[in-house]
């Protein structure tokens, strides 16, 4: 796969994310794919991404650098969300935030396999 294909499928994924397209995230996210380490398949990714979007509303992935280099991408992620109650721990309770996200991906035949992702926590501390 070639780096500008694969940087396309990784916008298209992030589109799919934004609109909360979750049927369409078949098209993305392999049946056994793993997430830091663990195995969460896509049923588990799936939920794991709605709860997100639940616990924050107003939810939204920007992407802020992205480098490709099949078959892997390295993506900087940017928020700036109210998520209702705690967060990663934080009693945000509503209140905005600002913050990134550093993750990488391995994909195989066009689709996620791996996903190891750090957010910046102390990002979000400093703002409480």
């Amino acid at each position: 796969m070639l780096k500008a294909e694969l940087a396309e499928i990784y916008r298209d994924y992030i589109a799919c994310l934004n609109a909360q397209d979750w049927p369409r995230l078949v098209r993305f996210v392999d049946a056994d794919a793993h997430h830091n380490g663990r195995r969460v398949g896509l049923s588990g990714y799936r939920e794991m991404l709605e709860r997100d979007f639940d616990d924050i509303p107003d939810l939204q992935f920007r992407i802020e650098a992205l480098v490709c280099d099949p078959p892997i991408v390295a993506s900087r992620l940017a928020f700036d969300v109210t998520p209702k109650g705690e967060f990663l721990g934080l009693p945000v309770n509503g209140r905005r935030v600002t913050f990134t996200e550093n993750v990488f991906y391995r994909f195989a035949e066009g689709k996620i396999v791996e996903v190891w992702s750090v957010i910046d926590k102390a990002a979000i501390e400093r703002q409480l």
